[in-house]
């Protein structure tokens, strides 16, 4: 790894909001993980669940910052599987590039082995830097996944390091520097994505996102192969879609994974 490359990671185990506090009910889960990490979630069920979603947050905080983003799917008929990547939350070891891809993995496995998931109907909603990691992930687990829906993802580590440090003033003019020698571009998801299987696939940005850059996920929609769709959401910022400010915008998502099953 370059020694930047670190930046694109920030851990805590803060707890931010619980389930409890919105009367949700959900199971506490452990499972493993490769480097004999164990890795904690929180599955929460649906009655007669159509399906069950994986979501793969974004690169602060943990769980308990982001399962609002999801935490509305059960009441519409999809089991969720929230969880910490490494080094977050309560899941133990040290975040690495390798090492979240791997997490990832563990979670599809883990959700496809439970026996109240139905084989065949899980599906990966990736958010930010867990699209870009869901998507490596999901090339290595062939026949598990039945869609992907990505939302804010980048295309590769040095073009958003990139986007990012030009933004700061005192960076902008050795931004292209930083970005080719302190970051390295090893797992970019601009690398994998036409390796997805032949699964639906959505792709979600906000033109006005001020984290990564739009034209970063188009470029991942272009990358991809058919079945595929995106989703360009004018004057959105980042990771809005399902936030329930996006009119339509849960019901759209929902839509997609649906017809995920009707495969």
């Amino acid at each position: 790894m370059a020694i930047a490359d670190n930046k694109f990671y920030y851990p805590t185990d803060r707890e931010y909001d619980r389930p409890e506090n919105y009367g949700l009910g959900y199971e506490e889960v452990f499972f493993p993980s490769t480097g004999d990490n164990t890795l904690h979630g929180w599955f929460f069920p649906a009655q007669n669940a159509r399906g069950t979603i994986i979501h793969c947050h974004g690169n602060a905080g943990n769980i308990t910052a982001h399962f609002k983003f999801v935490d509305w799917l059960p009441q519409v008929g999809w089991n969720v599987l929230c969880f910490d990547y490494r080094g977050y939350g309560q899941s133990t070891g040290s975040v690495s590039r390798r090492g979240i891809i791997d997490d990832v993995v563990s979670a599809i496995r883990y959700a496809s082995a439970r026996s109240d998931v139905l084989p065949g109907r899980i599906c990966l909603f990736g958010q930010s830097l867990g699209g870009a990691v869901g998507i490596v992930a999901s090339t290595e687990c062939d026949g598990a996944i039945a869609g992907i829906c990505i939302e804010g993802a980048f295309s590769s580590y040095r073009t958003e390091a990139r986007f990012v440090t030009r933004k700061t003033w005192y960076l902008w003019s050795v931004s292209g520097l930083i970005s080719r020698y302190l970051i390295s571009d090893d797992f970019s998801p601009i690398d994998y994505v036409s390796q997805l299987p032949d699964i639906p696939k959505m792709f979600i940005c906000g033109v006005n996102d001020r984290i990564v850059d739009f034209r970063q996920t188009v470029d991942l929609y272009n990358a991809a192969t058919a079945p595929k769709s995106i989703w360009q959401i004018p004057d959105s910022d980042h990771t809005e879609a399902v936030t329930g400010e996006i009119e339509g915008g849960r019901e759209r998502v929902v839509d997609f994974f649906d017809t995920c099953m009707e495969r």
